[in-house]
């Protein structure tokens, strides 16, 4: 894959292009946050809207989530399940909150997890007067991932280190 990009929303683009070359299964997942109090995921707001450089096609289907993780009252693990898949690759935003929620998950159900690093986006944090700037809390969370739930990997990289 040939995927020269710097900006995360371009290297998800290339990978759901890769994706759909090869044919292989896609899912996108939707946060939509349940009371109208959303700090930002609110139903029919833009912040609840699939970016336009990765939107699905007509046969691509959404789950939509409540939840930080994926699979927390949503039917993913048996659309997964399915499909036969044993392995996911995941990308998006947040890397702290639905990244991570949804790697950790996936890992402990059985799939073998591929984080794309470079199409996923993270925000800055701030805990007890520290304030930590999103390309640390990026490679927080990788770090820990990348330690026990998954195999953490670039765009460029995915299908020649996946095993796939």
């Amino acid at each position: 894959m040939q995927c020269c990009a710097r900006s995360t929303a371009a290297n998800a683009a290339c990978l759901l292009a890769a994706w759909r070359d090869r044919g292989a299964p896609i899912l996108h997942v939707r946060h939509e946050f349940p009371t109208p109090d959303a700090p930002f995921f609110a139903a029919n707001s833009p912040g609840a809207a699939i970016h336009d450089s990765v939107r699905p096609q007509a046969n691509e289907p959404v789950v939509l989530k409540r939840k930080a993780n994926s699979f927390r009252d949503t039917d993913l693990k048996d659309r997964l399940d399915a499909l036969g898949v044993n392995r996911v690759v995941i990308c998006g935003a947040m890397s702290q909150m639905c990244i991570d929620a949804a790697a950790r998950a996936a890992a402990d159900f059985g799939y073998a997890v591929t984080v794309v690093h470079d199409a996923c986006a993270a925000r800055p944090q701030s805990f007890e007067g520290v304030d930590v700037p999103a390309d640390h809390v990026h490679a927080t969370v990788m770090a820990a991932l990348g330690a026990f739930y998954a195999t953490v990997r670039a765009t460029e990289n995915v299908w020649t280190e996946s095993g796939r």
